[in-house]
């Protein structure tokens, strides 16, 4: 691990607050509920942040009044539908939040959040996609086992190794577009965890004849996620082990700078967390990233290889210019994907800033849309 790496994970830890804000929430079933889901990562680890010190609680204490300025925003008005799709070979019932694409053979954008993040994540990053694409590019947006809405059917959902997500998104898709010849073109977009399942998902929908447009990757590189990893824990430590309420769960992600787009805190926050009644803070992680340890590795160990021999299209989008490891950077060298580098936000791109990423994937489709055999020129009827 670099000096410069090291330095940046203390001086993220030095600006965690000691204590987390505090208010009160009733727990709701209804839109409200969808509009948040994310655990703020570290910046190119793949990972989310920090947890508070275990153990000592005051006995008393007066909880503090939920704060309006973050009350969630449903998530109903960035998507035409949210709905759950039922696949029985994976024993999981998928939330899914879906924009189809103005004609019916054209190409949909299924976007893959984050470790413990949820579908919503890409709210904003969907309606931007749709408004620049005209809409003629669809958004389809998951959250994955053990995620958001995602619940288990017969089958135990605790299995988060990288075989069983990708598994878990290739049989998804093929339950919603049965038929290869018949289904749309597809652009695979993944956020830091997210980005692993897509990439290797991409020879198995291909073996299956489902076309891919191109395949993206949010945030993350192989050789620094695995470097940070021994540290993961130290992070984990700081971040507070529940909320009062959804608002004060907000605000922390805000305050933070884990996410620096408040009103997309507001509509994604909220379905990463479950409502735990009589418990010390109420509000509690819906998936506790210690939880994950086990699986850390398979998600980043052969990413950088499996990224540059997928058989499409390649895009990296880094909030930051320093996290090429040497086969990627080798790969850069030699043209085989191409490289964006999004100014001024964390390790949550997609919600900090959801126009400048929607340019880059709606041009990066136009660009690559033409070459996937059968599939319609953009514009065309």
């Amino acid at each position: 691990m670099s000096d410069l790496y090291r330095s940046a994970i203390s001086a993220r830890l030095a600006k965690l607050p000691l204590d987390p804000p505090s208010s009160n929430e009733e727990d709701e079933e209804n839109d409200a509920e969808e509009e948040t889901d994310s655990l703020g990562d570290l910046p190119g680890s793949g990972m989310g942040p920090p947890a508070m010190p275990r153990g000592f609680h005051p006995i008393k204490r007066q909880p503090n009044p939920p704060n309006p300025a973050y009350a969630p925003i449903p998530g109903s008005s960035f998507f035409d539908s949210a709905s759950q799709v039922a696949v029985p070979s994976r024993g999981l019932d998928f939330r899914v939040y879906y924009t189809p694409p103005k004609y019916s053979e054209g190409t949909v954008m299924i976007c893959h959040h984050g470790a413990g993040y949820s579908g919503l994540s890409f709210a904003c990053l969907a309606k931007e996609v749709k408004d620049l694409s005209n809409g003629e590019l669809g958004v389809l947006a998951l959250d994955a086992r053990r995620h958001g809405k995602t619940m288990p059917d017969t089958l135990e959902d605790d299995d988060l190794s990288i075989d069983t997500l990708v598994s878990d998104f290739s049989e998804l898709v093929q339950a919603m577009f049965s038929d290869p010849e018949k289904a749309p073109s597809l652009l695979l977009v993944g956020h830091s965890m997210g980005g692993s399942v897509m990439v290797r998902a991409v020879p198995l929908l291909q073996d299956k004849k489902y076309r891919i447009t191109g395949v993206t990757v949010l945030d993350v590189v192989e050789g620094s996620a695995i470097e940070a990893l021994p540290y993961m824990h130290n992070l984990l430590n700081a971040r507070p082990d529940g909320f009062d309420s959804i608002e004060e769960a907000v605000e922390w992600h805000v305050s933070t700078n884990t996410i620096r787009n408040p009103n997309s805190a507001r509509i994604s926050i909220p379905t990463i967390f479950k409502h735990v009644p009589n418990a010390f803070k109420p509000y509690q992680w819906r998936t506790p990233l210690r939880s994950t340890a086990p699986y850390w590795t398979s998600w980043f160990s052969g990413l950088s290889k499996s990224f540059l021999e997928a058989r499409t299209a390649r895009l990296l989008v880094l909030a930051g210019t320093d996290r090429l490891d040497r086969e990627l950077m080798i790969g850069q060298m030699q043209g085989k994907f191409q490289m964006e580098v999004v100014p001024g936000v964390g390790h949550m791109l997609q919600e900090d800033d959801p126009t400048r990423l929607a340019e880059i994937l709606v041009e990066f489709w136009k660009r690559n849309e033409r070459v996937v055999i059968g599939v319609k020129k953009v514009g065309e009827l």
